[in-house]
């Protein structure tokens, strides 16, 4: 049983990881120009703008940008109604999905961290995939 343990360690090890992939300096650009534009047209109500840069599984879960921006203001506020928000690196998920970090202070003076991740469409652009937004930890004493 050993054996077998210390193989799949080894074969983890030596397979490349995720996080030697690289993304070039112009999809960074693009992940934080596109998370942008999304907020700029959460702030501003504007569902179809912000429903057109969420990638075709997010519009096939959300068939309209009413339905895509119910879900926003429900469950996504602090990325709906952000107080400001930096954008942090730009990498690689464990799966291998390309994600963007950002930190966001929320509507609720609260920060969490929102993590993008991105799809390639065939015509070379990208769009957002997904996010995930937890809590971030205070720093405060």
């Amino acid at each position: 049983m050993r054996q077998l343990v210390f193989l799949l360690l080894s074969l983890l090890l030596l397979r490349e990881p995720a996080a030697a992939q690289s993304l070039s300096d112009a999809d960074k650009s693009a992940f934080e120009s596109i998370i942008t534009r999304q907020i700029d047209a959460f702030r501003a109500d504007d569902g179809n703008a912000a429903y057109a840069y969420a990638a075709p599984m997010i519009q096939r879960i959300f068939p309209t940008p009413e339905s895509f921006m119910n879900m926003v203001r429900g469950k996504y506020q602090p990325v709906y109604r952000p107080q400001n928000y930096t954008f942090g690196k730009a990498g690689f998920s464990a799966s291998g999905r390309p994600i963007q970090r950002v930190t966001i202070l929320g509507p609720d003076g609260l920060t969490y961290e929102a993590i993008y991740t991105f799809e390639q469409q065939p015509d070379g652009t990208w769009q957002i995939n997904g996010c995930a937004l937890v809590r971030a930890p205070d720093l405060g004493a």
